[in-house]
């Protein structure tokens, strides 16, 4: 059975209440954006990864997963929502190659050094300590292994107040009306406006042993891809 730290289990619990409808509340409320912005994270990671074992953490229903099974040759796809995990495994249940782990980002049950390559989408902002996590994903890389993050970001200049608006008054509505919970989606945006992102979440990772941090906006700043060495 998973070991859970205490802060991860409201988070846990609203995934698996919102995991029937998860995958269709995003594409309506991203417009499709985040399909795109998914596959630009695993795209940015260097050909000389490839074939190697890479980890999808807060896999989710497993977007990253199709784009990274054509670069690696073993994929590891983990998530603290088992509800989650068991629509991931339906979808790729015809798919060789491919390990779905129930586990906490703050715990993970691997030895250090086990993977070649990381990718984090959407789930470092909702890690109830930001540090051990990001600690527990530099232990289990390798030397020299990859990180790929996307995360949301705070956009700037006029699209700002525009997407503020969106965020707190139209997303929880839509969010409602597609999953049958309002709360989750007002808490997604929340956590979104507070997260440290673009130079801010470069130099935490540098505080953690992060090498060759780079970072690129998407859409003018709405979301950020962040890579880095171990």
């Amino acid at each position: 059975m998973a070991r859970y730290s205490p802060q991860s289990w409201p988070v846990k619990d609203m995934f698996d209440r919102i995991s029937p409808r998860y995958d269709a509340a995003n594409t309506i409320l991203s417009f499709g954006m985040h399909y795109i912005w998914k596959r630009r994270a695993v795209s940015v990671i260097p050909p000389e990864y490839s074939g190697g074992k890479a980890m999808d953490l807060c896999t989710g229903t497993g977007d990253l997963i199709a784009f990274l099974k054509l670069k690696f040759g073993e994929v590891y796809g983990v998530d603290f929502s088992p509800k989650m995990l068991s629509l991931c495994r339906e979808r790729y249940k015809s798919i060789e190659g491919l390990n779905l782990v129930e586990a906490d980002a703050m715990d993970l049950p691997f030895p250090d050094g086990f993977f070649d390559c990381i990718t984090v989408a959407f789930g470092v902002r909702n890690f109830p300590d930001l540090g051990r996590g990001l600690s527990e994903m530099k232990r289990v890389l390798k030397e020299g292994g990859f990180l790929s993050v996307l995360e949301f970001g705070q956009p700037r200049g006029i699209i700002s107040p525009l997407y503020r608006f969106y965020c707190r008054r139209i997303m929880p509505l839509v969010g409602r009306i597609v999953t049958g919970y309002r709360e989750p989606y007002e808490y997604l945006p929340v956590t979104a406006e507070s997260f440290p992102c673009g130079e801010k979440f470069c130099k935490i990772l540098q505080e953690k042993g992060f090498k060759m941090i780079e970072f690129r906006s998407l859409f003018r700043g709405i979301a950020y891809i962040y890579t880095c060495i171990c």
